[in-house]
């Protein structure tokens, strides 16, 4: 068993430590202190529920649907090009990059931009409920522990990925550091969009 755990969160931690739309939104808002708790839990159990799903048998429904595949490939591709123009808009106005808490998104704003990059993306299907519950579902007694160890790898990346941007905000008390930073998240976004469409 406890290596159906490991082997479980060594499987989670490959797939979602990687950079990403959702990686640089959590990143972006974990620089900015915003709304920290709300978003890494969102993320994390939303990983946490598609993995679930996976190891139930959703990932065989989906893959016997692939219309469903095709309408979130390009409602994320449109969803990420979209922010990615906001991206870009933030880069050309340092003004809006400096820290100040008269900035702040609204908390439902925050949450609403989380949940699309999470169930917008295609990829998040393939790698949490197809890949994950295929893999899961090969070790039948230990599928659930392992189950549990992919989800406790995305909990783990998270916590430390929001909480951890906090160690930047020097780096990022300069408008130039926002600049690069939102100019990194505007490339990421047109292309993982552009690969979406392409795909």
């Amino acid at each position: 068993m406890p290596a159906d755990l490991i082997a479980g969160f060594l499987s989670g931690a490959v797939l979602i430590v990687a950079i990403g739309a959702q990686n640089s939104y959590v990143l972006r808002q974990g620089v900015r202190r915003e709304h920290i708790l709300p978003l890494v839990l969102v993320c994390a159990s939303a990983d946490a529920l598609l993995i679930v799903a996976g190891v139930a048998g959703l990932g065989a429904a989906i893959q016997a649907q692939p219309a469903f595949l095709d309408l979130a490939r390009y409602g994320g591709a449109a969803f990420l090009l979209l922010y990615g123009l906001a991206s870009a808009r933030r880069a050309l106005a340092p003004e809006q990059l400096i820290l100040d808490a008269g900035t702040r998104l609204p908390l439902g704003v925050a949450l609403a931009t989380c949940l699309g990059f999470t169930f917008l993306n295609p990829h998040v299907y393939l790698d949490t409920v197809i890949l994950l519950g295929s893999l899961a579902s090969q070790r039948q007694e230990g599928k659930w522990i392992f189950a549990a160890g992919a989800a406790g790898a995305s909990f783990v990346w998270f916590f430390a990925l929001g909480y951890g941007a906090r160690f930047l905000a020097p780096l990022f008390a300069k408008p130039f550091s926002w600049r690069v930073l939102d100019s990194l998240i505007s490339i990421t976004m047109f292309g993982l969009g552009g690969m979406l469409i392409l795909d």
